[in-house]
């Protein structure tokens, strides 16, 4: 069997190259989020906590104009075969989200826990309308959507890319054997879950699994003279000096509130939005940098403009 090194190297390469291109300039703005795990709002539900935060930030970005980059996993269909309830518990964040796609500043990725995005059938019968129970009426939501599996944005001057991926590429119990843990998930570990037990096969409380992917990806980084922006781990990370450009936008369950990467004026940081206290003892929903911002030229890796993949 091929090892998981080996492996996410050729998924990763299999995802640049079917990848969507999205070119931008140093005038582009983008905010990446990921891991919001949207359930049904009940105990195994960890995006419920933050949905106010989210919603905030959301609101934030849409009025400032930047395009929404959602990195995979935003929607929690393993642990929930309909998403209709997803999608009725979380009315307002759809119809937030609704505001970006209509003003086709919505870039939506799958990861492992919505991989079902996939599947053009699944995605026009669940994402492009809903039944409106009341008003009796279809309602569209994201008509033509297509999410990706990878997008890799461009710059229009520089031809510099950055590869992005949900991070799960690779990660053989989350990749290649996904419909066995599906089914783990979902009659299984979501009940455990929502009292607090983590499933095995997830990363996101293993330090080892972590740092394993994070290796792997950046020996791809290394040979490709990419960077990447990911997310799965659910660990933000902003690489320092010297370090390979692997980004890591955290994720929108965390106890402390929302991790995020955002790109403007043609640079790049590590953003947290969470609930903090004034002086009054008053609470208010704050952004903070945490990395950055930095030029995104400093992570080009490249000693010509020609990419040989491995």
């Amino acid at each position: 069997m091929i090892s998981e090194k080996k492996l996410a190297r050729k998924r990763l390469t299999e995802a640049y190259n079917n990848a969507k291109i999205e070119y931008f300039d140093n005038s582009s703005k983008y905010i990446f989020f990921s891991d919001c795990h949207r359930g049904d709002c009940t105990p195994s539900d960890e995006f419920a906590k933050n949905q106010n935060i989210f919603l905030f930030a959301l609101e934030y970005y849409y009025n400032n104009g930047y395009t929404y980059v959602e990195v995979g996993d935003g929607d929690e269909l393993w642990e929930h075969s309909n998403f209709k309830h997803i999608r009725l518990a979380h009315d307002e964040v759809y119809s937030q989200l609704k505001k970006f796609f209509d003003s086709d500043r919505f870039i939506m990725l799958y990861g492992n826990h919505n991989i079902q995005l996939q599947y053009k059938d699944f995605v026009e019968k669940n994402f492009y309308k809903f039944y409106d129970d009341y008003n009796e009426e279809d309602i569209e939501l994201f008509p033509g959507i297509t999410p990706h599996e990878a997008v890799v944005f461009k710059h229009k001057d520089t031809g510099q890319e950055i590869l992005t991926v949900h991070g799960h590429q690779g990660d053989r119990m989350n990749d290649e054997f996904w419909k066995f843990t599906l089914l783990t998930v979902r009659y299984f570990w979501r009940f455990l879950h929502s009292i607090g037990f983590i499933n095995p096969a997830s990363p996101v409380k293993s330090a080892e699994k972590i740092h394993k992917i994070e290796r792997i990806y950046s020996s791809w980084i290394e040979m490709n003279k990419i960077m990447i922006i990911c997310g799965h781990t659910h660990r933000p990370h902003f690489p320092k000096i010297n370090e390979l450009p692997y980004f890591n936008d955290g994720s929108c369950v965390r106890a402390s509130g929302i991790q995020g990467i955002e790109i403007s004026d043609g640079k790049i940081a590590l953003i947290e939005w969470r609930i903090r206290t004034d002086s009054s003892g008053d609470l208010h929903i704050k952004r903070r940098i945490l990395r950055g911002p930095e030029p995104i030229e400093t992570f080009d890796l490249r000693e010509n403009k020609t990419n040989d993949l491995i």
